[in-house]
């Protein structure tokens, strides 16, 4: 089990460049990709897209790329010596012409039109992406342990919470079969009161028990229960992202714990109900957090 929050960086230099890249997400119920590129790095958005979706399959991602040039590789100068020699002949001629001294320096060089030339030089694509590859990799490394670390505290929390519904409905299931014996019981005395001491018909006493039993029972419900709980513990152990499916069976508990609730005739079955829906929407709530 996953978080959808997490968080990695890694930084390198590799053939005299150096990367960093930094990988964040949060909760979204949709998966979402930002990839924020240097300009001249443009062309390696899908490539980053498509790594990571290997790995997130939820949540809202961000992604930061700088690339530094630590050994400047991209640009060679050269000197055009031709061009230089004519400047500097042409402008001798026009000194002996005029009658001025020759003062020529170095730095009168580096005002001349055209003297020097400026190469980029062209990157390899493939190669920087292998780089990126590399640097991205690691970082997602260590996104994914953080997401994985959050997601073990998000499972035992759950699971706790899980325990506490299904010791309660097991309690419930204690004091259901009361309530009509109760019940039971209550009529028996009610009718003997009417009868001003006679024996009610046990007949009838049973049938009207019998139809306010099948009304409150909340077996099925229960047993339902039981088995979410059983799906709920081995969704929690699928090493696939679970959040969606966790979200769905925890509106099926919902959904049990509401039909008890509006069959309750006992105060302590209430009480109870009432404490399972508070549980389960703590478990709602932590679940927003799972891929």
């Amino acid at each position: 089990m996953r978080s959808m929050t997490g968080f990695g960086r890694e930084r390198a230099i590799i053939g005299g460049k150096e990367y960093l890249i930094e990988i964040r997400s949060v909760n979204s119920r949709y998966s979402e990709f930002n990839v924020k590129l240097p300009r001249l790095y443009t062309y390696l958005e899908e490539k980053l897209k498509t790594l990571l979706k290997n790995e997130i399959s939820r949540g809202k991602t961000e992604v930061y790329l700088s690339v530094t040039d630590v050994e400047d590789k991209s640009t060679s100068v050269t000197v055009n010596l031709p061009v230089v020699r004519n400047y500097l002949d042409e402008m001798r001629k026009c000194g002996n012409i005029v009658g001025l001294l020759d003062d020529l320096k170095l730095s009168d060089v580096f005002r001349m039109t055209d003297a020097f030339t400026v190469v980029r030089t062209e990157t390899d694509e493939e190669e920087i992406w292998q780089a990126v590859k590399t640097v991205a990799e690691s970082a997602l490394a260590k996104f994914t342990e953080m997401r994985e670390k959050e997601g073990e505290k998000l499972r035992t929390d759950i699971l706790d919470k899980l325990s506490n519904i299904e010791q309660m409905t097991e309690e419930i299931e204690e004091i259901s079969p009361e309530t009509s014996k109760a019940y039971r019981q209550k009529l028996y005395d009610k009718l003997k009161e009417l009868l001003e001491g006679a024996q009610p018909d046990e007949q009838r006493v049973l049938t009207e028990a019998a139809v306010f039993a099948e009304k409150i029972a909340v077996d099925e419900e229960t047993v339902r229960l039981h088995s979410h709980f059983k799906q709920f513990r081995e969704m929690v152990n699928d090493r696939e992202p679970v959040g969606r499916k966790l979200d769905f069976l925890v509106q099926e508990l919902n959904r049990e714990a509401n039909t008890i609730g509006s069959k309750a005739q006992d105060l302590r079955i209430t009480k109870l109900v009432i404490d399972i829906k508070s549980e389960i929407e703590k478990i709602r709530e932590q679940i927003q957090n799972i891929e």
